[in-house]
Formats: structure tokens, sequence, C-alpha cells
């Protein structure tokens, strides 16, 4: 009898382990399919804000873009986040606004990775990163200066753009780029 039970407990061990096994495998997150959403999202956001600036520089001048900026790209982003269930943010090493553009420390590593990849050769439109963190997946998306960023990115800005950065954004670090150069990355964090 005794056996019976030592063969019988072992049998419902294994069987549990087999099956939660199988379970485990089952809600193991699909990183590709992580990554495309991630990548689909980062266009979204750009496909959104780029012609708003783009439009409102032309028609408001640098002034209003800067105010667009200030205003639209964290709403942009504080809607994706909303519809998307995944966390989305703007950061560089250079940050804009301290308050929402500081990155935490994965993100400042994959900054200053980007900025490496690029000395060696890779140009900012590829670069970009996912990673498993800590039960989220972590994706990031370098930004590269167009020349449309460097009104307000760039080495020369006039008086107008000066002003209005000192309106909008008074401790302002996000100056002094050249065309192509890293100037930050769209963040994007979901629980898994």
């Amino acid at each position: 009898m005794l056996t019976l039970i030592k063969k019988s407990t072992i049998l419902t061990f294994f069987t549990s382990l087999l099956l939660y096994s199988n379970y485990s495998l089952a809600q193991e997150p699909d990183i590709d399919e992580l990554k495309t959403q991630a990548i689909t999202i980062v266009k979204k956001f750009g496909g959104t804000l780029k012609p708003l600036l783009k439009q409102t520089l032309n028609k408001g001048g640098v002034k209003q873009a800067i105010e667009v900026c200030s205003v639209e790209a964290p709403e942009i982003a504080k809607n994706l986040s909303l519809t998307t269930n995944w966390q989305i943010k703007r950061v560089s090493l250079k940050a804009r606004n301290k308050h929402s553009a500081t990155p935490d420390t994965w993100e400042k590593i994959s900054l200053e990775e980007f900025n490496q990849r690029q000395q060696q050769g890779e140009s900012a439109e590829t670069i970009a990163k996912a990673e498993v963190v800590d039960n989220e997946f972590r994706f990031m998306k370098a930004q590269g200066v167009a020349p449309l960023c460097l009104t307000c990115h760039g080495s020369e800005l006039s008086e107008e753009t000066k002003a209005a950065l000192k309106q909008y954004y008074p401790k302002d670090q996000a100056i002094g780029y050249s065309l192509g150069e890293i100037r930050g990355a769209i963040s994007l964090t979901k629980k898994i």
C-alpha cells in the first residue's frame, strides 16, 4: 500500500510539473509581436506629431510650434498610452522637459548605447532596442535630428526661437544638435 501511495504521489507531482510547464510556456510573451506593436506605436506617434509641428511652424511660426510641441506631444503620448496599454514617452540625455523626458536607468544606458552605435556608423533611423526587464517589455527607438528639428534643436537658433524656448522650457538642454544626430528616443514599456 505504501508503495502504491508513493507511486501515485510521484505521478501526481510529475503530472503537475508537466501541466505547470505547459502553462508557463503558453504564458511566455511573443517578443516579435511586442516589437511589431511597439514599432507601430512609434510610427503612429511620429506620424501624428511631425505633420502637426510642420503645419504649425508654416502657419504660426516658431513660437506656436514650440507651444504645440510642449502641449501636444505629451497629449499624443498620453492618448496612445491609454488606447494601447503601453507606457509611451520621449526621453533624452539632454532633456528639454526635465519632468517628462529624463530617462530612467535603462533608458539612459540605452541612449548611451545608441550614441555609440551611431559613432560606429549606424544611422539613427535604424537604431532601436528591445528587451524584457523586470517583467516588462522595454522598447526604444532613436529619434534622429531631421531638418525640421534644427529650427528648435540646432546650433544656430533665431532670437525668436531662443525667447520661446526660454518661455516654454526654462531649463532646456536640448539644443546644439546637428542633422542626423540622435536627439533622444521614444520609449515604450508594457507589463508582461
